[in-house]
């Protein structure tokens, strides 16, 4: 499995760090954008990319947090226990307070246009996916490339429903991508829930929202003391065939 490290060029006039996976048999794939979680780029994360570059995609996981350094920009313990999560998240905030809305759509131009040029890639729509904060980020980035994007999948995502203007359920309108949205049963309120499939229903969007059962936030991280292998595997039960049924292949 062909993995490497590359630079992306971003309109900041700087260089976006990221990983990349894609099958070795010298043929072109569809490409899917992965977004990290909060804790950002690492080993855990890089496993996952190969193991869905292994289903024949090729999987770019950019380091969001570049402006700041290379991946990962804080020093991470090989497992992330609740002992040392809270300090671990107060030396991160200031890296997520920092990525706007406005960086977000800065760079999202600059990834898809990074993964789509790839000679590695095939022409045609991309996938984008994301994790916790990465959830929002890969939403953003739909929503900012509707013709460009077929399939939007987010795991226990957060802030996809607020009070900000911004809020990605109030701008649902522009997708065309079939979306799932895998929660755990501590992410979102009923209430907030079922605001989100309404302003989904409202768009026209094709989408499946799901709890997944027994799960606490962050259940895909292996490195995590919120992971859950059942929680995983439902993961990729669910992502799989949506990326067969929304990204051609051959």
């Amino acid at each position: 499995m062909p993995t490497k490290t590359v630079r992306i060029p971003t309109t900041d006039s700087l260089q976006a760090d990221a990983f990349a996976a894609y099958p070795d048999d010298g043929e072109r794939h569809p490409a899917v954008l992965m977004h990290m979680d909060a804790f950002g780029l690492r080993p855990a994360l890089e496993e996952m990319a190969r193991e869905l570059a292994g289903h024949g995609y090729y999987v770019l996981v950019p380091n969001v947090y570049y402006r700041h350094g290379p991946g990962p920009v804080v020093e991470l313990p090989e497992y992330i226990g609740e002992d040392v999560r809270p300090a671990i998240i107060d030396r991160l905030r200031p890296f997520i307070v920092a990525h706007t809305t406005e960086r977000v759509l800065r760079d999202a131009d600059a990834y898809v246009g990074f993964l789509t040029a790839q000679p590695e890639v095939t022409t045609g729509r991309i996938a984008v996916t994301g994790y916790c904060m990465g959830g929002l980020w890969a939403t953003r980035t739909a929503l900012a490339h509707p013709d460009e994007v077929a399939a939007l999948a987010v795991f226990h995502p957060g802030f996809m429903v607020t009070a900000a203007p911004d809020s990605p359920h109030r701008h649902f309108a522009p997708l065309t991508a079939e979306v799932h949205v895998g929660l755990s049963e501590n992410d979102m309120s009923p209430e907030a829930v079922a605001e989100l499939n309404a302003a989904l229903d409202a768009a026209g969007v094709t989408h499946t929202t799901e709890i997944y059962p027994g799960t606490v936030h962050g259940f895909t991280m292996p490195d995590t003391a919120a992971f859950s292998p059942a929680g995983l595997q439902h993961h990729w039960d669910r992502l799989l065939p949506l990326l067969n049924r929304t990204l051609p292949k051959g």
